[in-house]
């Protein structure tokens, strides 16, 4: 409950845009672009492979009306491009694009530009991409998935502890099984329920949308969910069948492999069950493991064959390690009777995890990062260095855990007769509560372990983030265009109103501008003159005048260069009369 109420709070308190991992890397038009014939098509090319919407491209006009466009598709350069046709003849003037698509790894991602037909012109469409997502929706499907890879270890961890370590005691386990399967079960029909509005940014109440709700089923993510949620009925009609043939004094722990008899037995050879039950359970482990690759990092982006693999390891070793800890330390807590040698057994299988998620965890890491500048210089660098932290702790927390695991090991047999036992012979119970104490540690940080990977795992690498800034500077989606509003007061009646001037591209060197008058009921007004310029008062350079010109309605030029980069002054003068006129100032921030 704790666990539940921490990751409420950190997803809700953390909603925001959703962190996608297809970064667009070019427009064709570019972004800002005037060209002197009307385009047949647009076509956007992203870093990795995207898939489309019904909605995935809006075209606005002028005058913020949608145009009519073909049904989106992929271009020439495969799934990596989105593509759409425009209708013939479009009007001179200022188009904004509206795009939103699926990267492969499942993440939506959304952004806008414009572009120019004839000459640029003021517009009243809104050109950024407005909400990428519904905030429930997304703190809905980020608690979904957070509980989904909890249940899982939970799940694996649990039946891996008891088929692998067979513990003598396997009742105090039932619990943890059942509730992993109930929690994963219930965690796959959310996300599934909640994967088309998660797309298209909706709320939760379009979920049930019958078209939405088709596209999801057969989609890449969504048949992922369903195979996961047939390896889950799967997996409950194998235990139910091994509880009906087992013999009853064997009871759970023998239904899923566990020791002979109620009292156990020496270690001794697998008989033909327990070998059925290892190989459908390793089966349904990896099948488990395969839904989430297939649909995150490792199915998009260089070596997915080696990625895949390594993802499904990677997810297995660390369910069978965090989820392990939790079965042991409820049985050092509740089970009557622990056989040591189960806690050797699971120090072996521990080991064994570790390793692989070293080796995993170390490819995985380079080919998300692509460089070391990325460790420092992104989101997904510092979530990984945090990750490398926290697993340092919990490999330190291990660490103490299996030198009491080995003292425990060497500690003699309670039960025998006393006259067996030397005098000097320590007790086991000391080093029994003192393992509960160290594997509790490792089960508080292996929690922050896991909280810290699934944010890894919605989070742009920084490959393709580096891959992005290799391409234009609207790779990132949005509109890179300098917008500015300076309100203005002449004193007299209807004398106040605001001037927008947008920048483009809003960076160091040629700039287009255009500048826009607005009355103050906020519709278009026209004046007699308006004038504009900048200046650099750190560097002392300016004022710069922009000397636009009167273009019918608005204000323009298409060569005003900016030398330096820094925050300049804007200064406008609007004059709305023969007597009146006033001017106003605002910063804005040129980029280099």
């Amino acid at each position: 409950m704790t666990l539940a109420s921490v990751l409420v709070l950190l997803v809700l308190g953390g909603a925001g845009t959703a962190s996608a991992h297809a970064a667009l890397r070019s427009t064709d038009p570019g972004d800002g672009a005037v060209v002197a014939t009307a385009p047949s098509r647009l076509t956007l090319t992203f870093t990795e492979s995207v898939a489309l919407l019904d909605d995935s491209f809006r075209v606005l006009d002028p005058e913020n009306r949608r145009v009519d466009t073909g049904e989106a598709g992929h271009g020439p350069g495969g799934a990596r491009t989105a593509r759409v046709s425009l209708p013939p003849k479009l009007a001179q003037g200022t188009y904004v694009v509206v795009w939103r698509v699926v990267s492969a790894d499942s993440h939506p991602v959304s952004g806008a530009f414009t572009f120019s037909v004839g000459k640029a012109s003021p517009t009243l469409a809104v050109t950024t991409a407005g909400p990428t997502e519904d905030p429930a929706t997304a703190s809905l499907y980020d608690i979904g998935r957070y509980l989904a890879y909890l249940a899982a270890a939970l799940l694996i961890g649990t039946a891996a502890f008891i088929a692998l370590c067979r513990p003598a005691d396997p009742a105090p386990l039932r619990a943890p099984l059942l509730i992993g399967w109930w929690t994963l079960l219930g965690s796959t029909l959310v996300l599934l329920v909640l994967r088309a509005p998660y797309e298209t940014g909706t709320g939760p109440g379009t979920a049930f949308d019958p078209a939405a709700l088709g596209r999801t089923l057969t989609g890449r993510p969504g048949i992922a969910l369903l195979a996961r949620l047939a390896l889950l009925l799967a997996a409950a009609f194998c235990h139910a069948r091994l509880r009906e043939h087992a013999d009853p004094a064997r009871g759970v722990g023998g239904a899923l492999g566990g020791r002979e008899g109620p009292a156990g037995v020496a270690d001794g050879p697998l008989g033909g069950r327990e070998r059925l039950v290892r190989v459908v359970g390793g089966a349904l482990a990896v099948g488990l493991a395969l839904t989430w690759a297939t649909a995150e990092h490792a199915s998009a982006g260089i070596q997915v064959p080696v990625a895949m693999t390594s993802a499904v390891l990677h997810l297995l070793a660390m369910a069978v390690w965090l989820g392990g800890l939790t079965a042991l330390l409820l049985s050092l807590y509740r089970a009557a009777d622990l056989d040591p040698a189960t806690v050797t057994r699971f120090s072996r299988l521990a080991f064994a995890s570790v390793t692989v998620l070293v080796v995993t965890g170390v490819y995985q890491s380079w080919r998300g990062l692509g460089s070391w500048d990325a460790l420092t210089g992104t989101t997904y660098g510092a979530l990984l260095t945090a990750k490398l932290a926290a697993v340092v702790v919990l490999l330190t927390a291990a660490a103490l855990s299996r030198s009491w695991t080995g003292r425990l090991a060497a500690a003699p047999d309670p039960d025998p007769a006393p006259e067996s036992v030397p005098e000097s012979a320590p007790s086991p119970l000391p080093h029994r509560r003192a393992l509960r104490r160290s594997v509790l540690a490792e089960v508080a940080v292996a929690v922050v372990v896991l909280v810290i990977s699934t944010v890894l795992s919605g989070t742009l690498p920084g490959r393709a983030a580096a891959e992005a800034a290799e391409g234009p500077a609207t790779a990132g989606g949005l509109p890179v265009a300098s917008v500015t509003t300076i309100p203005f007061d002449v004193g007299t009646p209807n004398g106040k109103g605001k001037v927008q001037i947008t920048l483009d591209p809003g960076r160091v060197g040629d700039n287009a501008v255009q500048a826009v008058v607005y009355g103050p009921d906020g519709g278009l007004s026209t004046v007699p003159e308006l004038r504009l310029s900048l200046t650099l008062p750190s560097q002392r350079i300016g004022p710069l005048d922009a000397r636009i010109r009167d273009a019918g309605g608005y204000w323009t030029t298409s060569d005003l260069t900016v030398p330096l980069a820094g925050t300049w002054t804007m200064k406008v003068t609007v004059r709305v009369s023969e007597l009146d006129q006033v001017s106003a100032s605002a910063r804005v921030r040129i980029t280099g």
